[in-house]
């Protein structure tokens, strides 16, 4: 299913959900320093960056894109950290690593929205999320937990109501992923 936003389309999953992609952007593969940005409709708060998914798109290039647009870096797409279902805000987003390997000077959202960005040790990065976006905060958990228990099978995490959340090991969310 898709519907129009004023200058993108959204992308829904066979649930009704929003399909969206985002990256865990490290500084260098010792993921000691993450990149986080600044929200569009809050700017002094930080936000991981990611955004919705187009069309036939895949996850993984969807979250390269995502982060281009938003954070102005590129570099080495790594493993996928898991899929996280935000019931109330009915999304799902799919939540990879990425090394950076180049900073962009200027950026689209820098240029268009004024976009900030800006590299938090770990701790620090959690402590700011979970204010504003618990959620994303979360990422970090499952970050720990992808490296320790699932030999490389996504973790799906579900955030009811409570925020807290849930960790599966989920074959089927591995299916279309290349």
């Amino acid at each position: 299913m898709m519907k129009l936003k004023s200058n993108q389309t959204r992308t829904y999953d066979g649930d009704g959900y929003k399909k969206r992609a985002a990256c865990l952007c490290f500084r260098s593969e010792a993921e000691e320093e993450v990149l986080l940005v600044s929200s569009s409709r809050h700017p002094d708060k930080w936000i991981v960056p990611g955004g919705g998914m187009e069309p036939e798109e895949e996850p993984n290039v969807a979250a390269a894109r995502e982060v281009c647009e938003e954070a102005g870096v590129k570099g080495t797409l790594g493993r996928l950290v898991g899929v996280f279902e935000n019931r109330e805000r009915k999304h799902r987003t799919y939540v990879y690593v990425l090394i950076v390997t180049e900073v962009l000077e200027d950026w689209e959202d820098s240029v268009n929205i004024g976009r900030k960005r800006e590299w938090f040790k770990i701790d620090d990065a959690i402590q700011v999320l979970q204010c504003h976006k618990p959620v994303q905060a979360t990422y970090f958990e499952a970050l720990q937990e992808s490296c320790l228990t699932s030999n490389g099978t996504p973790l799906v995490a579900t955030i009811g109501g409570d925020l807290s959340p849930t960790y599966n090991i989920n074959q089927s969310s591995v299916s279309g992923i290349r």
